[in-house]
């Protein structure tokens, strides 16, 4: 079997970020206001390096196009997923993500992003942005034209354990007092509606405004992704969204807990508790990736894993 690749992950440091990605995963972060850590990314905005073994300091896209065999010859000249870490202390924008088709034209054929949060930890009576209010595309032109931010967002409280599918064209932000692992698509196209007339360094942070329009979905569909959950011999097994570009899964192991992985690679964030695989210690905040077609992966211990694989 082909070793296993560990990434050292990328920092970005954010107006909203804090210091969680320390207090609760041990990262050395680059200061107390860091908002993301991008765990496993071949993106050209934040690439990881291989940490240990054979491929060890080699970038992921590099490996990409060098070991094809080890993510199942999938198809395509990129790395097509990106795992994070996201520390909002503060609100993050009112923002939305095109589809591949508009950003294909529009921002240089780089991909769509679709993702997906898995809350982690949130403070209590924590919302989110999910959706509008508004019942047609004009009327979300003129709520957003004139600044109608109450009439027009729509907020949802969240829990630790909840799960959202975010879709292209979805008004949707993260509030602060949120933890959250998010799995996308290899992109960092982010169109802001709204920023709180916030400043940064003094000046207003960019907005997207025409290009939110443009692509943002009215009237507002909630994306039901239903969890299906099962006990398996060590595990208990959670299979939280399938869509065109990825399937997320949760498992909750506690003893020992064998699987063979998918014909292509597979994502592994250890969100909590300790353990090893194959003999190889595991602990919270580590990040992986299992090569394509993997039999007999043995876990041991008590912790929590969410994998994502490409579809």
């Amino acid at each position: 079997m082909m070793e296993f690749l560990f990434l050292e992950p990328v920092f970005k440091e954010a107006i909203w970020g804090g210091n969680k990605l320390r207090t609760v995963f041990g990262y050395d972060i680059p200061s107390d206001t860091t908002g993301e850590c991008w765990a496993i990314s071949a993106h050209k905005n934040g690439e990881c390096q291989i940490a240990g073994g054979i491929y060890d300091g080699k970038l992921l896209s590099r490996l990409w196009k060098e070991k094809p065999e080890i993510f199942g010859f999938y198809p395509g000249d990129q790395f097509p997923l990106l795992v994070k870490i996201i520390d909002a202390k503060n609100d993050l924008s009112i923002q939305v993500h095109p589809d591949d088709s508009y950003a294909k034209i529009h921002e240089n054929g780089s991909l769509g992003k679709t993702e997906c949060w898995y809350i982690l930890d949130c403070e209590p009576d924590t919302e989110i942005v999910i959706g509008h209010y508004a019942k047609d595309r004009d009327e979300m032109e003129f709520m957003i034209r004139n600044h109608q931010w109450e009439e027009f967002i729509r907020t949802v409280p969240i829990k630790k354990g909840d799960f959202f599918q975010i879709n292209p064209g979805c008004v949707h932000a993260i509030k602060g007092g949120t933890l959250i692992l998010e799995t996308q698509q290899s992109s960092d196209i982010t169109y802001r509606v709204y920023d709180y007339d916030r400043l940064s360094d003094g000046k207003p942070r960019q907005l997207h405004v025409e290009q939110s329009i443009a692509t943002i979905r009215a009237p507002f569909k909630e994306n039901q992704a239903t969890a299906v959950t099962e006990k398996l011999s060590g595990a208990v097994h959670t299979h939280l969204i399938t869509c065109k570009y990825y399937s997320v899964d949760k498992y909750d192991i506690d003893g020992v807990f064998a699987k063979d992985f998918s014909k292509f690679f597979t994502n592994v964030s250890v969100i909590s508790g300790k353990g090893s695989i194959n003999g190889i210690p595991l602990e919270a905040g580590q990040n992986f990736i299992i090569p394509a077609k993997s039999k007999e992966c043995r876990f041991e211990g008590k912790m929590t894993v969410i994998c994502s694989n490409p579809e």
